[in-house]
């Protein structure tokens, strides 16, 4: 029997996969616990459509990303931070401190995209890595400022 899987079911598949399982198993659990439904023609085509639809949604997303990532690259963005006499640096530059100066010139990056293996804690410019998506990604540099 063919049904429709509304949700992850462990060693069958995911939510929105069409699997052929035991009439049996399908009608006492799946679609008893609300796991599944029965595979009609006209819900595999409402399942043809929206798998259509996601892709199409998908690749408009990683055409928007990249197009944004070759805008980005090689900008340069300014970030202050407090410093003490003699250059000592009080705090560190982390992701949402870039983020903010991104979103200052003009871009919405989430601060959870920008990749630092540490906060940076000295004034200098920093080559730093944002990835948008899977496989798409940039890098910009952060110069990081002192202010007393």
């Amino acid at each position: 029997m063919k049904v429709i899987l509304l949700k992850d079911v462990q060693g069958q598949g995911k939510a929105g996969d069409l699997v052929d399982v035991n009439e049996g198993y399908a009608r006492n659990f799946l679609i008893k616990k609300g796991l599944a439904e029965v595979a009609t023609a006209t819900k595999i085509n409402e399942l043809n459509q929206r798998k259509a639809s996601a892709e199409y949604h998908r690749q408009e997303d990683i055409k928007a990303m990249t197009a944004l990532a070759a805008e980005l690259k090689g900008k340069s963005f300014g970030v202050r931070i407090k410093v003490g006499q003699g250059g000592k640096v009080f705090g560190s530059v982390t992701g949402a401190n870039i983020a903010d100066a991104i979103k200052e010139a003009g871009y919405d990056i989430d601060k959870k995209k920008i990749v630092l293996a540490q906060p940076i804690k000295s004034v200098g410019d920093y080559e730093v890595e944002i990835k948008l998506l899977e496989g798409v990604g940039t890098k910009v540099k952060v110069l990081v400022r002192g202010e007393e």
